[in-house]
């Protein structure tokens, strides 16, 4: 087991290890630790009573942020002709058709967000072992197939999140940055509490929120207590 740094220690003797904390003093709390010599990311994170593994029990979807992430985001997109035009005008970074699969395959991945239109897809399907273990296949649902491509690509800059539960049925998100307001810290995620809630699947039985914390790149966690998020 590793040992903890004495800046570590001292972040962890800040929280009550057995405590639930409200999402207000919660968030203030790792504000306050965020004491990295960069700007840390806040992040939520959320044990859901599901278990992905199966099909009626997957938590996926996407949430716009209202104060955004401060995070860049760049955003790759496959089109053609007008509609790659489209993509660049509203700020894409990459666009392209086969010339841009043909860099994806050489492993020139320089995005963080993949938009297609609908034409595009059996393109862009060959590349499904690269994209999709990073989570970049573009996916109807998730409204990055599409034609609305200036939308698409203007949604993923102004801070739009995916998310998705992974194996262990835990789902997590960037909500901002320790420079941001407490306000709008706690905002942002009452929006990603909210549409994990509007994700719960059919397959969902009992307690679909189990647990809620929140931490720092590189602070100690705070666990949230539930009743303060509205979640159940």
């Amino acid at each position: 087991m590793a040992k903890l740094t004495k800046r570590a220690k001292a972040l962890a003797a800040t929280v009550e290890e057995n405590k639930l904390y409200g999402l207000d003093e919660a968030i203030a709390l790792v504000k306050a630790n965020a004491k990295a010599k960069f700007d840390e990311t806040i992040e939520i994170s959320m044990n859901l009573g599901v278990d992905p593994r199966h099909a009626d029990q997957m938590v996926r979807g996407v949430v716009g942020l209202p104060n955004g992430t401060g995070k860049t985001v760049r955003v790759g997109v496959f089109a053609r002709g007008p509609k790659a035009e489209e993509a660049k005008a509203a700020g894409a970074d990459v666009v392209g058709a086969e010339e841009l699969a043909a860099a994806v395959q050489e492993g020139k991945i320089d995005f963080d967000r993949c938009i297609a239109t609908p034409d595009m897809m059996a393109l862009v399907g060959r590349l499904g072992k690269i994209l999709g273990p990073r989570n970049l296949m573009p996916n109807p649902r998730l409204g990055t197939v599409t034609m609305d491509v200036k939308g698409a690509v203007t949604a993923a800059k102004a801070g739009q999140v995916e998310f998705r539960a992974e194996k262990a049925g835990i789902v997590h998100a960037g909500i901002g940055k320790a420079s941001f307001d407490a306000a709008k810290l706690v905002e942002n995620a009452k929006s990603f509490v909210d549409a994990i809630q509007k994700a719960r699947p059919a397959g969902a039985k009992g307690t679909y929120v189990k647990k809620v914390a929140v931490s720092s790149t590189q602070g100690a966690g705070v666990k949230v207590d539930v009743s303060t998020i509205g979640a159940a």
